[in-house]
């Protein structure tokens, strides 16, 4: 059980990750909220339910605001149970479910991760947007190969990629993987014999 303030200290902390250029991570999840800032919510209440109902506060959280839920009141309704379960079960099979990801991928690795044409996202990005893919995929190839900074630098169009590059790199540190066992899938996968 976690007190309701440090369930709304971490969710601020969480927000402001995803949503600015704050690295709730590097600071330790810390933010500027007092128990007076708390204290005059109209929703404490949700907080105060998740710190009971929730083990895995963190990633409940990180979960919904990757699945672009931001309000506490919205994450407490069945959808946001959905998206932690959802989540929940891709990083308990992380590797099968990037090997089935990659391996259903018909290019070879130097198409997949480059801008072809101007303002499109490279075609890894393309097939999580299309739900061909999970975004735990993406974020592992973004994490192994630093694609979404080189790449985005070819993409001027400011609607949609902003959003979906952030959502990418902020999600980074909360997928945890053996660097090794996942360069070794790509290398089976995308090697020709």
């Amino acid at each position: 059980m976690m007190d309701p303030f440090e369930v709304y200290k971490l969710y601020n902390a969480l927000k402001l990750h995803f949503e600015s250029d704050y690295d709730a991570v590097k600071y330790n999840f810390k933010s500027n909220v007092t128990p007076n800032s708390f204290f005059k919510r109209r929703d404490k209440y949700f907080f105060a339910k998740l710190g009971k109902n929730q083990k895995d506060i963190l990633n409940f959280l990180v979960f919904n605001f990757i699945e672009d839920i931001k309000y506490i009141g919205d994450m407490m309704d069945s959808d946001g149970e959905q998206n932690y379960r959802k989540h929940k079960r891709v990083h308990e099979s992380l590797s099968r479910e990037f090997q089935k990801d990659i391996n259903n991928i018909e290019t070879d690795f130097d198409n997949l991760l480059v801008v072809n044409t101007i303002n499109t996202p490279p075609l890894i990005v393309q097939k999580w947007m299309e739900e061909e893919v999970s975004l735990e995929t993406v974020v592992i190839l973004d994490s192994l190969t630093g694609f979404i900074k080189k790449e985005g630098n070819k993409i001027s169009e400011t609607i949609l990629w902003p959003d979906v590059s952030r959502k990418i790199t902020k999600y980074g540190p909360f997928v945890n993987f053996d660097k090794n066992k996942f360069i070794n899938l790509l290398k089976e996968r995308f090697t020709l014999p």
